[in-house]
């Protein structure tokens, strides 16, 4: 028979006085609750959560998916221990290169969740997509051992294959977080670590293989060529489309009005990606490695500086706008947006009582935000960029207080 409440020790029915037959009876009275000593100030409620930060949790679940059968293409096709060990041979070259893309981004981090996610596109998006063309192709026009159906898989069909794969994800990651993508560096960032992630799977494969046919000297020699002299390549590549799309996204251009800046940095990622290709199948390679694909290189980083430089400037320019309505000194602009004034802000926080460095570095994070959310309520392309300006104008007075107080 069923009933409401529990017996007492003496076996007197006393009615339920607790939300659930689960929840568990005080058994002595409850200790009592002091006062505080000082009236609690309340507690501000957590701004609500707004898009634009982040890609659609369903292309999350389609990853899982397509890692599950990457992960089962590697087990059939390579092995479980040839895989595990070109897996972890992959995981050093990754990690520079991730190190490096640290260093451009440093001050405006994009959002955690993005990041993982142009890794994780790169890395089993990207290679399904290949994986996918290259096995419809073989059922549609047969496999043929071919000296020129090589040439032309490893010269036309990878470059395009590749960076249309790599760089659909940079344009998902423009398309859903307007809020993240303020310009060419954010650009470059996630055309970076889309170009690691790919780089990551593919270099799996090959170094896995590499053991397979011919032991350790083979797979040294594969580690040394991918792994140490040319671990930036595929993020060159993809930088390029992303570069594109980050000089739309400075202009405030729409999704659609994307599509063309994305389009012509697609065609400058393939034909790098092809002439690099092509330099190991018609020259010698160390040679072309040396005379072109190191200069290359050079020009890459001068540019990226160049672009660093910029966002410094531009960083100056919209952090002036508030220092001229008397939310920070000019003296205090400079120290939030140019590298010298970092430094110098960053040693002076570890001389105050207490080392403050973690609150200095949450100042300029937030300040340099700031500054990129001005730029996008100048362009009218983020219509949240209003919240965002006072949401971080918040921040940046509380840390500026924290700072100067003590």
């Amino acid at each position: 028979m069923t009933h409401s409440g529990f017996d007492s020790p003496d076996g007197d029915r006393t009615p339920a006085a607790f939300p659930s037959p689960l929840a568990r009876p005080g058994l002595t009275p409850p200790a009592p609750i002091s006062a505080p000593a000082v009236t609690p100030q309340p507690v501000p409620a957590a701004p609500p959560a707004r898009s634009g930060r982040s890609a659609p949790i369903w292309i999350g679940g389609i990853l899982v998916l397509l890692l599950i059968a990457l992960v089962g293409y590697f087990l059939t096709f390579i092995g479980t221990g040839a895989s595990l060990l070109g897996a972890i041979l992959a995981l050093i070259p990754l990690a520079g290169v991730l190190f490096a893309i640290r260093l451009i981004d440093r001050w405006e981090p994009e959002p955690r969740g993005l990041v993982i996610f142009a890794i994780a596109w790169g890395a089993i998006a990207s290679v399904a997509i290949a994986l996918l063309v290259d096995l419809l192709l073989s059922v549609v026009f047969g496999d043929p051992n071919t000296y020129a159906a090589e040439v032309f898989g490893t010269v036309v069909q990878a470059p395009i294959v590749e960076e249309v794969a790599k760089g659909l994800g940079v344009l998902i990651i423009f398309a859903t977080a307007k809020r993240a993508f303020d310009g060419p560096v954010d650009g470059i960032v996630y055309g970076a670590l889309i170009g690691a992630g790919f780089a990551f799977t593919e270099n799996i494969q090959y170094f896995a293989i590499s053991w397979i046919e011919g032991g350790a000297g083979q797979a040294t020699t594969t580690f040394f060529v991918r792994g140490i002299m040319s671990p930036f390549a595929h993020v060159m590549f993809t930088s390029v489309t992303g570069f594109a799309l980050g000089l739309a996204a400075r202009r405030g251009a729409s999704t659609g009005q994307a599509i063309g800046p994305w389009l012509l940095g697609l065609s400058g990622a393939i034909l790098l990606h092809a002439f690099w290709n092509g330099s190991a199948v018609f020259t010698d390679f160390f040679s072309t490695y040396l005379l072109l694909q190191v200069p290359l290189f050079i020009l890459f980083i001068i540019g990226i500086l160049a672009l660093r430089r910029e966002e410094s400037r531009l960083t100056r320019v919209r952090l002036g706008e508030y220092a001229a309505a008397g939310w920070f000194t000019s003296q205090e602009v400079d120290m939030l947006a140019t590298p010298a004034g970092r430094r110098t802000g960053l040693n002076w926080a570890k001389t105050l009582q207490g080392d403050k460095t973690p609150i200095m570095k949450g100042f300029i994070v937030d300040a340099t935000q700031l500054a990129m959310a001005r730029q996008r309520a100048v362009t009218g392309r983020d219509p949240n960029a209003a919240a965002d300006e006072r949401e971080l104008l918040a921040k940046t007075a509380a840390a500026r207080a924290a700072l100067l107080s003590g």
